[in-house]
């Protein structure tokens, strides 16, 4: 069994949600860039991230999320940075793990429109404010190998 039929065998086993995230870069002449965004409930900054649904890879959601959150087209990575887990609050308040599996996705275009502009902040910054920025320390290193990995 692959790590990853292993991880979604885990993930059924003890209820874990399985989502899949995008870190959104771009080189630019001062330096390499990620893009943050909000979430849409607590105002922290996150990736775009989200649901892997039957039909799709992680790497397919990635790039869906990517766009729907943050309004980016652009080239996802070959194979992901890592796995990082955090605790997703339910709507019922309840807290639930999450693992997810998060890919480099070099920005090709930022639309002005797209489905959740409206409910999110997006700012682009260096590597390190990034690493600085997230709640979960998984992604911080995350953040922090994809600038030693680009």
């Amino acid at each position: 069994m692959n790590h990853l039929a292993a991880l979604s065998e885990l993930n059924r086993e003890a209820q874990i949600v399985r989502q899949a995230g995008a870190i959104p870069y771009r080189r630019m002449p001062e330096g390499l860039r990620v893009l943050l965004i909000t979430s849409r409930d607590t105002g922290r900054w996150v990736i775009p991230k989200g649901h892997v649904e039957k039909d799709q890879t992680a790497a397919m959601a990635a790039a869906t999320e990517a766009y729907e959150e943050a309004g980016l087209v652009g080239v996802m990575g070959d194979f992901p940075l890592g796995f990082y887990t955090y605790g997703k609050r339910l709507r019922s308040g309840a807290v639930q793990p999450a693992t997810v599996e998060v890919y480099g996705f070099e920005v090709a275009v930022q639309m002005k429109k797209w489905p959740e502009r409206k409910f999110r902040r997006l700012e682009w910054m260096d590597v390190a404010t990034a690493a600085g920025l997230v709640h979960e320390p998984g992604l911080s290193v995350l953040l922090l190998r994809l600038g030693e990995v680009i």
